[in-house]
């Protein structure tokens, strides 16, 4: 292998290892917030709250909207992700109430 080849070689393998890394951060962030959220259910169910806040929702979208771009992430992407994350834990949320 070539010493240009062998370079990029390492230089792969430290990118792949630092995504590894990133994912497992994202991994664990995602539980956490998802054990507040739970949390959350819970006490909405247990004072017959409703599951969802629409008004909440819009803003944690629009905050979320403008930290993508200062992050230099793609806000649509942002946007799209965080509403999935929230469809999620709303379903959560009517599973309590059940």
């Amino acid at each position: 292998m070539t010493t240009d080849a062998t370079r990029a070689e390492a230089l792969l393998k430290e990118h792949r290892d630092s995504i590894d890394r990133l994912d497992a951060i994202l991994l664990y962030t995602l539980a956490e917030r998802f054990k507040q959220t739970q949390a959350v259910g819970k006490l909405k169910a247990e004072h017959d709250l409703p599951p969802s806040d629409p008004s909440r929702e819009a803003r944690q979208i629009d905050r979320l909207e403008r930290l993508s771009k200062e992050a230099d992430l793609d806000p649509e992407f942002a946007k799209k992700f965080l509403t999935f994350i929230i469809s999620e834990v709303i379903r959560h949320h009517e599973n309590l109430q059940k």
